[in-house]
């Protein structure tokens, strides 16, 4: 299935104009471990499939659904038999819409929906991915922008409930929560456009209209982390888009990514991605980590 893979790099091949690649997967090899820009959603129709994300083992059941944001480290191990769909796309088609960076943000390094649980939320995906796929495969016209209208509700369907579904400001009455969580979106949007500048919590604290003591505590119970962690991992995420590019040094992305030194980007990439800048960058010296 990975057609174009340099140390820990795998490039997805899109067709011309469509940057939405879909397989039917059902070979029995397993792939090492990679990464790639593009967003990845897995669910097994046919027997079990594992993925590895980041060292956290995902043993999938069919049905059940991972989805894999751009640039995680991921292993994916198969049984001796089965079948899966593995669809890959391009998530800057979908960043450009407002709202879903900062819901993606969220979702972590990734997010397992599992049949079984919350089941209205699991029956939706799963027929709008198979929706996805029949478009896919199909001869229809205009099959490309059918299977995108689905990838965004797909996506919008995971996002709301993921942002609303549950009761990120207890004590709080049901309209101010809506306020809340719209006022939440746009300042998570803020610090992913602004993460490599100087932006302090006081000032974000400030824009939001918050003392600083009220929006810690109002941010934590929306993202599920402090902000400097989340100010950190978008750092991160900016870092690994830089180090894609040969000419720019270690020295170079760290600057341009906002850190203050060298030492604290090493120490800081290496605690989200599980492995160093030269690694990532140089894709080689990353061993395996056994399922």
């Amino acid at each position: 299935m990975i057609e174009i893979l340099e140390g820990t790099r795998e490039t997805v091949s899109y067709s011309p104009h469509f940057r939405v690649r879909l397989y039917l997967n059902q070979e029995t090899e397993n792939y090492p471990i990679h990464w790639h820009p593009a967003a990845e959603v897995i669910m097994p129709l046919e027997n079990i499939y594992t993925a590895v994300v980041i060292g956290e083992r995902h043993v999938l059941n069919p049905g059940d659904i991972i989805v894999i944001p751009p640039g995680e480290l991921h292993e994916l191990f198969a049984p001796d038999s089965g079948k899966r769909i593995i669809l890959q796309f391009d998530s800057a088609m979908l960043y450009q819409l407002e709202g879903f960076s900062s819901s993606l943000s969220l979702l972590g390094s990734s997010i397992v929906i599992r049949s079984g649980e919350n089941n209205d939320l699991h029956a939706s995906l799963k027929a709008l991915l198979l929706r996805i796929m029949n478009e896919y495969f199909s001869d229809q016209p205009l099959k490309e922008a059918a299977a995108f209208s689905l990838l965004i509700q797909f996506f919008v369907q995971l996002g709301r409930n993921y942002v609303l579904g549950e009761n990120r400001f207890p004590n709080t009455r049901s309209r101010k929560q809506h306020a809340y969580v719209e006022m939440f979106l746009e300042i998570c949007a803020y610090i992913n456009d602004h993460c490599t500048e100087d932006i302090t919590i006081d000032h974000v604290a400030e824009r939001a209209g918050f003392s600083k003591f009220h929006f810690i505590r109002l941010f934590k119970q929306f993202t599920g982390s402090s902000y400097y962690t989340y100010l950190n991992k978008r750092k991160i995420m900016h870092a690994e888009k830089l180090l894609m590019d040969p000419n720019i040094t270690i020295t170079e992305v760290a600057m341009k990514s906002g850190f203050v030194s060298l030492a604290t980007f090493n120490r800081v990439f290496k605690s989200y991605k599980k492995c160093t800048p030269s690694q990532f960058k140089n894709l080689e010296g990353i061993h395996r980590t056994n399922p």
